[in-house]
């Protein structure tokens, strides 16, 4: 077993060599068919989740060169239907404002349409969220506008499941 002297150590040991607990596939809707990702969720040795996304053809894809910031966020509700417009809000453990719902994560930075980016989620444990949406939004989120940041349309979605 790997001796850890930082959460960072834990956390690299656990993409390496960890499967997921839980995995949202997300795709596009009709404005931006192109867009594709995965989203797994790792549980913590520190409590909360160890969060991985990755995202292809994102809107600036054919812009060489170019980057662009995306909101992501968890949604209440796992229905991706009606353009995703099923998805309900932010998911709120407990209620509270934009930017500290349970489902305000930090915005993708998408590099000629591709994205990664990991980060730990104290907030949220696997139970909190099967069954809710991962969704990616057009624009950056602006951190101060209620209730949901002024992030633009709903562009992708996945539904968060169980397993790999």
């Amino acid at each position: 077993m790997m001796q850890s002297h930082t959460p960072s150590d834990h956390f690299i040991h656990t993409l390496m060599y960890n499967p997921p607990l839980a995995t949202a596939w997300v795709k596009g809707g009709n404005a931006q068919p192109q867009v594709s990702g995965i989203v797994h969720f790792y549980q913590s040795l520190y409590g909360g989740l160890l969060i991985e996304a990755e995202f292809f053809g994102l809107p600036n894809v054919n812009i060489p060169g170019s980057s662009d910031f995306y909101g992501m966020h968890l949604h209440e509700y796992g229905d991706c239907g009606n353009e995703f417009q099923n998805t309900g809000n932010h998911y709120q453990k407990t209620p509270s404002r934009h930017p500290q719902h349970s489902g305000d994560f930090p915005p993708l930075l998408g590099n000629q349409g591709y994205a990664y980016s990991v980060f730990y989620d104290k907030r949220l444990t696997i139970h909190d969220i099967i069954g809710k949406s991962v969704v990616i939004h057009s624009q950056r989120d602006d951190f101060s506008s209620q209730p949901s940041g002024d992030s633009g349309e709903k562009i992708a979605c996945g539904v968060v499941k169980s397993g790999y």
